[in-house]
C-alpha cells in the first residue's frame, strides 16, 4: 500500500535518492528544500516540494502548518550539515551551534512539529539519518567534533522520543547511511547515494515497533552507542 513519506533535504545526494526511489516504488513523498526554485533535479521528480530550513524554527513552524490534517506514515530526517574541524581544543563555540541547530535542534523540532501528522498515520515510523561518527564508543581517533557531538545529542533526543511516545505504537529508529559519494562523503566514498538508499529502503520496510529506540547501520546492523 502506497505510503505517504517526508523527506527533509530532499534537493541533493541522500535525501534527493530518497525522493527519487520512494517515489518510483509508488509512494506519496513530500520532499524539502531550503529553496525549492534551485531544487531542479527535485522538482522533476513526481513529488510534492516544499520549502523548509530545518534550522530556523520559523520555517519548520510553518512547514508543519502546510501539512496540518495531512497523514505521514514516515518521516526521514535527512538534511544535515558535516565537515571535518579543527581539533577540540580548538573548536569554535559557533560551529559548535551551528552543528547543534541543524543536526539536533532542527530534525528534534521538525519530528515534534509533525507528530500529529505521524499519529494520524499508518506507519508512525520515524527514521533519522545519523553516522558512525556519532558513536561514542566508535570515537577512537577524535577529529568532526561539532558534527560526532550533534549527532550523539540527536540520538539522544531520539531515544527519549521512542521512550516517550513508544506506547501509542511510534517507532523512532537511527540508520547510519555509510560512508557514501556525496558532498559531504567526497569522491572516495565506497557507496553511491543509490546504493546506501536502497539498502536502507530495505531496512526500512521491515522495521517493526521491536525496533523503536535502534541504531543500525544502512544494513540492518545495530552501530555501538
Amino acid at each position: 500500500m502506497p505510503k505517504t513519506c517526508v523527506v527533509t533535504g530532499a534537493n541533493r545526494g541522500i535525501g534527493l535518492e530518497f525522493a527519487r526511489q520512494l517515489s518510483a516504488r509508488g509512494d506519496e513523498v513530500i520532499g524539502t528544500a531550503r529553496d525549492p526554485a534551485k531544487a531542479g533535479e527535485l522538482r522533476s521528480l513526481r513529488v510534492s516540494v516544499e520549502a523548509l530550513d530545518i534550522a530556523s524554527a520559523s520555517s519548520v513552524t510553518t512547514f508543519a502548518r502546510r501539512l496540518d490534517g495531512r497523514s505521514v506514515d514516515l518521516l526521514v530526517n535527512n538534511a544535515a550539515i558535516g565537515e571535518a574541524s579543527v581539533e577540540a581544543a580548538r573548536v569554535s563555540v559557533e560551529e559548535l551551534e551551528r552543528n547543534f541547530r541543524t543536526n539536533a535542534i532542527g530534525p528534534f523540532h521538525v519530528t515534534q512539529s509533525l507528530l500529529p501528522n505521524l499519529r494520524a498515520g499508518k506507519r508512525k515510523l520515524v527514521v533519522s539519518l545519523s553516522s558512525g561518527l556519532g558513536s561514542i564508543e566508535g570515537n577512537r581517533e577524535g577529529g568532526w567534533v561539532a558534527y560526532r557531538a550533534s549527532k550523539a545529542a540527536l540520538h539522544q533526543l531520539h531515544r527519549t522520543l521512542a521512550a516517550e511516545l513508544s506506547g501509542e505504537g511510534m517507532i523512532f529508529v537511527l540508520l547510519s547511511p555509510g560512508w557514501v559519494r556525496t558532498r559531504m562523503g567526497g569522491p572516495q566514498a565506497p557507496l553511491t547515494p543509490e546504493e546506501s538508499v536502497r539498502a536502507m529502503l530495505k531496512v526500512i520496510d521491515r522495521l517493526s515497533p521491536r525496533d523503536n529506540g535502534k541504531f543500525y547501520d544502512q544494513r540492518g546492523k545495530e552501530v555501538p552507542w
